[in-house]
């Protein structure tokens, strides 16, 4: 019975190359689908990908038809309704929804649905944006390694031997050894034709030499066709490579003006903003304050869904911050990057409390810092105060959300890529 031993590159996923084909071929249409569909879909539930549909009239692809050739004249009716290149309605009734399913009314566009992964999903969800202002900060500072492939090596585990390194091996030191005595034995047997053609030979000296034959054979046999001294792996070591140190502050109002559906929407930002983080650099920290009255530090699941009430001192958050980075991430050696989600309420002395912290003390040590107002109010005094720094400080930015469709609008437009 045959086996055959499928040997062929990506033999399990022979698709992925045309599938990657087909993604950078439709990005365009395939990133119009996503923005629309990233404002009806919780953030949380990213890992499971997405169902995307794109119309079917952008994937057409054009046609050669045998034509009949020559002057061809025809009569056609006219019409008073319609001129050329009228776009005509299908009739009513005939079906409204995707992919030619059938519908009770309107008009409907057939469409091409297909899978994507997470991680194609999370590339065109943030492609073509970036943390600005990075700079590689202490790079003789080391802190990553790589696992890189290092020559070969006469030790190592089965796992990592190299079959054709060894088996090369093995031929060179089957020819060196076995080089002398092939040589040895032509002559003799070229001497042993000689001795048989000879009528009245010596038959001593032919005895001789059949034995030293045999003998010289024999030793040629017994060269083992691989010895452990032939066997190579492959070596790996761990390189250091130079990486930029960067830390992002999540600041969040959860005092008692922050309603539920603020919240929501403040912490769908964040967790977008914190996916945006951990695709895009490995060595990035987070760092999550909350703050009514009070700031505190705390984890992540803290950050996002424990409650609390009272009213409202930005600066104690701003304050706890320039604390933490005097402690743990000097500016000498770290790209810090901030973003502040508020409704904009706080306590009227407090604001330019705030307006004069960012500008002495934080903004001249950080690469951005990006505040997110989230209401559908007039603004209140912190937006105006911080509404002077946009013309002062080119590290600083500030958008509003309304409601939760703009969350993914106003992040794109926080972490665009600018031309350099």
């Amino acid at each position: 019975m045959a086996q055959l031993i499928d040997r062929r590159p990506n033999a399990k996923n022979k698709s992925t190359v045309n599938r990657q084909r087909f993604l950078r071929r439709y990005k365009k249409q395939i990133k119009k689908a996503i923005s629309e569909q990233i404002s009806r879909r919780s953030i949380t539930d990213i890992d499971n990908g997405e169902s995307v549909s794109i119309p079917t009239r952008d994937i057409s692809e054009p046609t050669f038809r045998k034509d009949k050739g020559g002057v061809q004249e025809g009569v056609f009716p006219g019409n008073k309704e319609f001129a050329q290149g009228d776009r005509i309605k299908r009739p009513a009734n005939q079906g409204q929804g995707k992919g030619g399913r059938a519908g009770d009314s309107g008009e409907g566009e057939d469409e091409f649905a297909f899978e994507i992964s997470r991680d194609e999903y999370l590339d065109l969800l943030f492609d073509d944006l970036e943390l600005p202002n990075l700079q590689k900060n202490q790079l003789r500072k080391i802190t990553r390694s790589k696992t890189v492939r290092a020559g070969f090596t006469n030790d190592g585990v089965p796992t990592n031997i190299n079959i054709v390194r060894s088996l090369r091996s093995a031929l060179s030191r089957r020819i060196a050894m076995g080089a002398e005595p092939r040589r040895q034995l032509h002559e003799l047997e070229a001497e042993l034709q000689v001795l048989l053609q000879e009528i009245g030979g010596d038959e001593q000296r032919r005895l001789e030499v059949q034995e030293e034959i045999e003998r010289l054979r024999e030793r040629v046999r017994k060269i083992p066709f691989i010895d452990t001294f032939d066997l190579r792996f492959n070596n790996f070591v761990q390189r250091p490579e130079p990486t930029a140190q960067a830390v992002m502050f999540c600041l969040m109002d959860v005092s008692g003006s922050m309603d539920q559906a603020t919240k929501d929407i403040a912490k769908r930002f964040y967790i977008l903003l914190y996916l945006f983080l951990t695709r895009s650099y490995r060595d990035v920290e987070v760092v999550y304050i909350r703050h009514h009255t009070q700031a505190k530090e705390v984890d992540e699941e803290e950050f996002f869904y424990s409650r609390e009430t009272g009213g409202t001192i930005v600066s104690s958050a701003l304050e706890l911050m320039r604390d933490v980075i005097a402690q743990r991430y000097p500016a000498a050696d770290w790209n810090i990057y901030a973003a502040q989600a508020s409704d904009g309420d706080n306590w009227n002395d407090d604001s330019p409390r705030c307006e004069q912290i960012l500008t002495q003390q934080l903004l001249p040590q950080l690469r951005y810092y990006a505040y997110v107002e989230i209401t559908r109010r007039d603004h209140q005094g912190l937006w105006q105060h911080y509404e002077r720094l946009l013309k002062s400080h080119d590290n600083f930015a500030m958008q509003q959300i309304c409601e939760q469709v703009d969350i993914y609008p106003v992040f794109r437009e926080f972490f665009r890529k600018h031309a350099q």
